[in-house]
């Protein structure tokens, strides 16, 4: 008698536990992988840091200071050693800078970057035009996409891996070339974007003793700064911030908007002016500004003029960051009526970044430190230190809280917590 065969196959039922077993399986490797992944990208992302600290280092050892943030070159007159005229910052060869390069240019030998510092610090040609020969340290970092296209200073456009974050995906134009890592400048808006420098080519002491106390910070524009300066201590100092660059969705993070309660940068330190562009943010998307409705957010700067978008340029907007709103808070800029100030003028510009939840900082002793959105930061509708007017009084401790006080360098103010 013959034996029949029965061929033993899957039912539908158990294929479709099957698949519904992988589909769980799947959706719960998914998030681990993404998260080991983020993991990976926040501790490069810190390596770097601790990398541009060794070599702030390097450059105290080897110059006695730390890189200026607003050096470079310009014009004839000098004022207090510094040239105070605004002459000659012309846009193509041989070209002048006027003291607008970051303390990132000066770093680039001390991060395995000498030959693009050797192409920064001799003359070099542009590669359209090979008679036409831009000074040594460069054309003026503020120069558009429109002038490199006739005359391309290649170093301005060059993107630094180490000033790089991995986790933030910004890459490309409108930006020239990005970094991730600003300079602290504070905890004071005033004259952070110009410093002691004086544009009418002449001294003004007033505006000269303005900058020295408002600006706190271990970097002072346009002034050299010493790690004995630094009277709080170098482990209780901020010396560097992450920042996230534009995507250009209108991140309030990444793009500034205009303070709408003043019509000129000197009232933009008087109280409650560091939050009060809270009012032009979109109710539905909190971290994005306003684009209807109304109320909108004022942006009118120019497309290129973005959190992140020029490593050389030592305006606040770009490598700059002050201690006055906690990390990941909207960049409200100074707001006179023209449009450039949005990239150029005074601005909260808190730090900030693609991580969850805060976002690094390098301490001045070279410890990298993980700082979260919701530190103590004090009286946020507190006015900032200026002379003058209804004012923080210069000398006063930070009015900012913890967050504020580890932004300055010599306000008598000590950190017993660990951060």
């Amino acid at each position: 008698m013959e034996m029949i065969r029965r061929k033993r196959a899957f039912t539908l039922v158990e294929l479709l536990v099957v698949i519904a077993i992988i589909g769980v399986l799947v959706g719960l490797l998914l998030p681990a992988v993404q998260a080991a992944r983020e993991a990976a990208r926040r501790m490069s992302c810190s390596n770097n840091f601790k990398q541009i600290g060794l070599a702030i280092h390097n450059y105290h050892s080897a110059y006695s200071q730390m890189p200026r943030h607003g050096t470079g070159t310009t014009g004839t007159t000098l004022v207090d050693g510094q040239s105070t005229s605004w002459a000659g910052a012309s846009w193509g060869p041989p070209g002048h800078n006027r003291f607008e390069l970051s303390a990132l240019v000066g770093l680039t030998p001390f991060i395995e970057q000498q030959a693009l510092w050797e192409q920064i610090s001799n003359p070099l040609a542009s590669p359209q035009n090979p008679t036409s020969i831009f000074s040594a340290m460069g054309p003026n970092p503020g120069r558009n996409l429109a002038s490199h296209a006739n005359n391309r200073y290649d170093p301005w456009l060059t993107n630094i891996p180490s000033f790089r974050c991995p986790s933030d995906p910004g890459v490309g134009l409108p930006a020239q070339g990005r970094t991730n890592y600003a300079v602290c400048l504070g905890d004071s808006m005033t004259r952070s974007n110009m410093g002691v420098y004086w544009h009418n080519g002449a001294t003004n002491s007033q505006m000269y003793e303005m900058a020295r106390e408002s600006n706190r910070g271990v970097f002072q524009p346009r002034q050299k700064s010493r790690f004995r300066d630094i009277l709080d201590g170098l482990s209780n100092t901020i010396c560097m911030g992450e920042i996230a660059t534009d995507l250009g969705d209108h991140d309030a993070r990444t793009e500034a908007a205009k303070n709408p309660n003043t019509s000129d940068s000197w009232s933009h330190s008087k109280a409650g002016n560091a939050i009060a562009c809270q009012s032009v943010k979109d109710p539905l998307r909190p971290q994005f500004w306003a684009t209807s409705g109304p109320n909108p957010a004022s942006l009118t700067s120019p497309v290129e003029e973005r959190r992140g978008y020029c490593w050389a340029r030592f305006t606040p907007i770009f490598t700059g960051m002050l201690t006055i709103l906690p990390p990941n808070r909207e960049v409200c800029n100074s707001s006179p009526n023209q449009p450039q100030w949005l990239a150029t003028g005074e601005s909260t510009a808190p730090p900030s970044s693609r991580h969850q939840g805060g976002c690094h900082v390098l301490m001045t002793d070279g410890a990298v430190k993980f700082i979260t959105d919701s530190i103590e930061a004090g009286n946020q509708n507190s006015a900032q230190v200026r002379r003058g007017g209804p004012y923080v009084t210069p000398g006063s401790q930070s009015p900012f809280g913890l967050w504020g006080s580890l932004g300055t360098r010599a306000s008598k103010e000590t950190v017993s917590d660990e951060i």
